[in-house]
């Protein structure tokens, strides 16, 4: 299963929480101690490049968007970028790879001054420099709108960080999620990010991933993990952390109270960076998805980390793909698991693992204590192909023979699995239901396809993706069944002769028969 988008937490709510207005009671407050002020080196400025105001403020307020935006870009000297101008009236603005330099985003910043609708913002790879940033902040500090913001890729260097850190102190803004990949930032960006997120409780959401933060940085991150009360989930991918990095972020995370999602990939933490998290694992019970895939950790570094799974209570999810580990440290792993009666465990990759049939064998003894638990491996050692295949039967086909002998609809199966008979449910409770269930017996491996299927997005299946590609067909009203049209049955398309726009849209009113049409590829053997 797949978390990563997002990250992001189980539900929405838990990493992109709706910001409470100002001055309301659900407004997180900051009890840490207040940081050292930012000693502030500001270069002389042209007042006209740093103020987003143009000569005629009242021109502006009467002015449409449109045109408001065109006169921005007069004043600039900059051509219009039409996009921006075609959908200025939606939520999400993509302006990633436009090209815009410095003088096309302070003509975008102008015009998002008074824009009303868009709430997330994209401006990747478009080299908008200190001065870009700087347009953004003096526009974020009028627009209470805007929610996201993404400016990675963009070359900020330090002086970025420095009016990046600057804004984040003032805690002013509605901006909750801040994307910031790939700025080049080193040592001295962190030590300012770091002072200004100390104390910064708006944003839920940041991206550090693919800079050039090393050990000292780790140390910055780590004392702002300590103190920080308002970060859900971090991306810290692709930087420079090693052992010291890696033990002064632990360090951080054994105090943190609300990070929930945390991605270390492709870092160097070692065997002694999992010992340290083995430790923030048995200490943290507010992790719930931590990645640590391709750090150098071996089978050791497995043991040492799998000491934290024994008595953690809140993961769900860990990655540790790309890292040398062998069986031993598999075993190690999954014992872990089953020696902690309160694990949460749903999801463990080790993907680059191949493991033995007493691998699957002690596996299934540990998933029939923690039957939401999915462990990816490589494969089988010595698995016959026969075999292989036995376990990946068609789920699908299987729940839809049951419906059918049971004269229900296809969804009413897995509404049932539900307390509420909901349509949507978290994936570790549907592995759960699905395995414990009796009526379609199945095996974890059908589980996880079936999962594949009708996720929805990273975390929820949706069971009306169970109709999606095929052709959903009612039987005339026959004797005996509770409602109008009788069973349902899914036929391929080439079995019911409806091709293309002869397929119809789903229909529930009393006819003869009804059609849907949905996805061939859910039935495929």
């Amino acid at each position: 299963m797949d978390y990563d988008e997002e990250a992001e937490s189980q539900t929405k709510e838990e990493t992109e929480p709706a910001l409470a207005p100002q001055g309301s009671d659900d407004t997180l407050y900051c009890e840490a101690e207040a940081p050292l002020v930012v000693e502030k080196e500001k270069a002389a400025r042209d007042s006209s490049d740093a103020d987003l105001e143009i000569e005629d403020n009242e021109k502006f307020y009467t002015t449409g968007q449109k045109e408001l935006y065109l006169e921005a870009c007069k004043l600039v000297g900059v051509v219009p970028v039409s996009y921006f101008i075609r959908n200025m009236e939606d939520s999400y603005m993509n302006l990633n790879h436009h090209g815009l330099g410095p003088m096309g985003t302070k003509a975008i910043a102008i015009a998002m001054v008074s824009n009303t609708t868009i709430t997330k913002l994209e401006l990747e790879d478009n080299y908008i420099q200190e001065e870009g940033v700087l347009s953004l902040v003096e526009m974020l500090h009028e627009n209470y709108y805007l929610q996201e913001l993404n400016i990675s890729d963009n070359e900020l260097g330090f002086e970025g960080a420095r009016i990046i850190s600057e804004f984040l102190q003032r805690n002013s803004s509605s901006i909750w999620n801040l994307e910031l990949s790939g700025n080049n930032f080193k040592e001295e960006a962190a030590a300012l990010l770091c002072q200004a997120l100390s104390s910064n409780y708006q944003i839920k959401k940041l991206d550090l991933s693919h800079n050039r933060f090393s050990d000292t940085g780790g140390e910055y991150l780590g004392q702002m993990l300590g103190l920080n009360v308002g970060i859900r989930a971090l991306d810290l991918s692709w930087n420079h952390f090693h052992t010291r990095g890696a033990l002064a972020l632990c360090n951080g995370l054994r105090s943190n109270v609300t990070l929930k999602k945390l991605d270390l990939s492709m870092n160097g933490f070692g065997n002694e960076g999992a010992l340290a998290l083995g430790e923030v694992l048995r200490l943290n019970n507010r992790l719930i998805y931590l990645d640590v895939s391709g750090n150098d950790i071996t089978s050791e570094g497995a043991s040492k980390l799998s000491r934290g799974l024994e008595y953690n209570e809140s993961l769900q999810v860990l990655k540790l793909f790309l890292n040398p580990i062998s069986l031993d440290g598999a075993f190690s792993l999954i014992l872990a698991i089953k020696r902690n009666p309160k694990s949460k465990m749903e999801d463990l990759d080790i993907s680059n693992v191949l493991v033995t049939e007493q691998f699957t064998k002690i596996l299934d003894s540990v998933c029939a204590i923690h039957p939401q638990l999915d462990v990816m491996y490589k494969d089988v050692q010595g698995l016959s192909a026969k075999k292989a295949a036995s376990e990946w039967m068609n789920t699908m086909k299987m729940i839809q023979n049951y419906a059918d002998q049971n004269k229900m609809p296809l969804v009413d199966f897995f509404k049932l699995l539900t307390p509420n008979e909901a349509l949507q449910m978290p994936v570790g409770e549907f592995r759960k239901a699905m395995i414990q269930q009796t009526k379609v017996p199945v095996n974890r491996y059908q589980v996880r396809d079936l999962i594949k299927r009708l996720e929805e997005r990273p975390g929820l299946v949706n069971f009306r993706c169970s109709y999606q590609g095929w052709e959903v067909t009612r039987k005339p009203t026959e004797p005996g069944f509770p409602h109008e049209g009788g069973p349902t049955q899914l036929l391929r398309s080439e079995d019911s002769g409806l091709h293309g726009e002869d397929t119809a849209s789903f229909c529930l009113s009393p006819s003869s028969f009804h059609k849907v049409k949905a996805s061939p590829a859910l039935f495929s053997a």
